[in-house]
């Protein structure tokens, strides 16, 4: 019998290196959604929200959660800390957020422990020790928490309902990360008992918002219901196709949407690109259109500054440069991208001049989009246009007639460099700060 799928379901992911503004717009859009999805990554995402001029920030719960009667999936791609994942629930409870009646949790999900944190962070101390650079992550765990995945070892979240199981490969986990922390990292070892425990009073909490997400989902789209998938952190960082060794330890392309949330790819209909009116990036790696971005009085300073340039997670300054419609490129073809949202347009008011990268010069060559080993990326200098900026505010602009004839330019010519439309344009924080030139809902 022929099954009626009515749904219609669209994957938001950063086309960037992360930080593109994907949680306003998830907000935003779950007004025409019955349920949000994470998909992979782990709380080393940061996403956050302003309604009504409030601030919420969230790194692992879906940002759909302050939408009332939203339904809020994890899926079995994300890595989940058991102590983080109560702490950000709590905390929204404060505020008077319901979440647990409307929180699914895979129980897929490999659990982060206290050794993969000490793993992470005594492993980025022996790489700055040792003069070999640090790749810049958050110090959570991520990293470590998906190599046991992949190793076939993870403890996953439906091992809290059997304590005995839970504590058979907790005692074998431990001891591989203590002999890698005491003997290669020179660090100090963790005990097994205060890690059992903690999880075990964990268990009381957790299990009862574990579920079998995907056919969940599928039941789901059987009903019609319209279904937002949200990535965290940014194609650039993909595990596979960002810049590498620089990169997160997840598949943050929208592909992943699928497998992430065990869903077939046909209920992926709409893909859709966040992207930043100009570039950021944490950590370290390449960056080819940086700017001078800690001296007061450059373009790069007014970027930081009026942009707000601080991690979500971490509090860490972001690097600022012009937006990189050659790295652009790139990320619409992995993903598949059908409409582009382009965030924080506002913070170039003011500018005398914008300008956007639309190739480089690679050893003595012209290329048109991001190359893909570290090395060249590294070496890529970055083709300019120049466009004329403008001196109308364009904060809080709800239509597209309100925008500055400079700035429709020059997001018609981002159109044109990349190949895909623009659906829509955040102006501000808020949620109501937005023009929508097409829904992804109503396509």
């Amino acid at each position: 019998m022929a099954v009626n799928m009515d749904g219609r379901n669209v994957v938001v992911v950063g086309t960037q290196w992360g930080d593109e503004g994907k949680g306003k717009v998830v907000d935003w859009m779950t007004d025409h959604a019955q349920g949000v999805v994470r998909f992979q990554g782990g709380h080393n995402a940061g996403h956050t929200l302003v309604i009504k001029g409030v601030k919420t920030a969230l790194q692992l719960i879906p940002s759909g959660v302050m939408r009332d009667g939203v339904i809020c999936f994890i899926g079995n791609g994300v890595v989940v800390d058991p102590t983080h994942l109560m702490s950000e629930i709590k905390r929204l409870e404060v505020a008077g957020v319901e979440v647990r009646s409307r929180l699914r949790i895979s129980e897929n999900c490999p659990m982060i422990l206290p050794f993969h944190v000490a793993v992470d962070k005594a492993r980025e101390q022996l790489r700055e020790d040792s003069g070999s650079g640090k790749i810049g992550t958050t110090g959570k765990g991520i990293g470590p928490a998906y190599e046991d995945k992949v190793a076939r070892r993870a403890l996953r979240l439906q091992d809290l309902k059997h304590p005995e199981r839970f504590a058979r490969k907790l005692r074998e986990l431990l001891d591989l990360h203590n002999h890698v922390l005491g003997g290669f990292l020179k660090a100090e070892s963790l005990a097994f008992a205060p890690i059992y425990e903690q999880a075990m009073q964990q268990a009381a909490e957790i299990t009862p918002m574990l579920a079998d997400v995907g056919y969940e989902l599928h039941q789901a789209n059987r009903r019609g219901d319209h279904i937002l998938f949200e990535g965290a952190q940014g194609t650039l960082l993909d595990i596979d196709h960002g810049t590498y060794p620089y990169v997160t330890s997840s598949n943050c392309v929208a592909g992943n949407a699928a497998a992430g949330s065990g869903v077939g790819p046909q209920l992926l209909h709409y893909m859709l690109g966040i992207t930043k009116a100009y570039a950021t990036r944490v950590g370290s790696g390449p960056f080819p259109t940086e700017l001078e971005w800690e001296k007061e009085g450059t373009v790069g300073h007014h970027l930081s500054v009026v942009g707000q340039e601080r991690g979500t997670v971490t509090g860490r300054a972001r690097r600022c440069g012009w937006l990189d419609a050659a790295a652009l490129k790139r990320s619409m073809i992995i993903n598949g991208i059908s409409g582009i949202c382009l965030t924080k347009l506002d913070v170039l008011d003011g500018l005398a001049e914008v300008q956007m990268a639309v190739g480089y010069e690679l050893h003595g060559q012209r290329i048109d989009i991001l190359p893909l080993d570290p090395d060249d990326i590294g070496a890529c200098l970055p083709v300019y246009e120049t466009f004329p900026g403008w001196s109308q505010s364009t904060f809080g602009a709800t239509s597209w007639e309100a925008l500055p004839a400079a700035a429709k330019a020059y997001i018609r010519r981002i159109e044109e460099v990349v190949g895909v439309p623009i659906a829509m344009v955040s102006t501000g924080p808020d949620r109501d700060h937005t023009i929508v030139l097409q829904h992804p809902y109503k396509v």
